[in-house]
């Protein structure tokens, strides 16, 4: 047993697979009227505390949206025929002493070329997506 994920399952070991190689997730927030608001992220799992870390634009909504409801979920894409998916559903927050994108070892490995391609270096990605968010994952399920 890996944190919530019993690595020993069928589920749990592909779904933490998925968790540590997938590149995007799709992270909602809800609005002030009750409206899921889903995103794409890129992110980086925690398997030991059944997290995730998230870099976020300081200008996004999602942010005003956790300070009024820190309830969200993330959920991985299936696989276009409706199954394989994974659901995590948590609370999220400010991740304070979380160095920036660029500085992060593991979340560099994952996403450097990405970060090149997309951003033009990660230094840029960094400056752009300045703000560390840890969703804490209380339930898995998927199918």
């Amino acid at each position: 047993m890996t944190g919530l994920l019993d690595v020993g399952t069928e589920f749990g070991a592909r779904a933490g697979q998925r968790l540590r190689e997938d590149m995007t997730a799709w992270l909602t927030t809800v609005d002030r009227a009750g409206t899921p608001q889903p995103a794409p992220v890129w992110f980086l799992w925690n398997a030991a505390e059944s997290s995730v870390l998230v870099y976020s634009r300081p200008d996004a909504l999602r942010l005003s949206r956790m300070r009024v409801n820190p309830r969200c979920s993330l959920h991985l894409s299936d696989d276009g025929e409706g199954h394989d998916f994974v659901v995590l559903t948590g609370t999220i927050g400010h991740a304070p002493g979380v160095p920036p994108a660029h500085e992060h070892p593991a979340y560099t490995k994952k996403y450097a070329d990405w970060m090149d391609r997309i951003f033009g270096s990660a230094d840029r990605f960094s400056a752009m997506f300045s703000v560390p968010l840890l969703f804490r994952a209380g339930r898995i399920r998927g199918g």
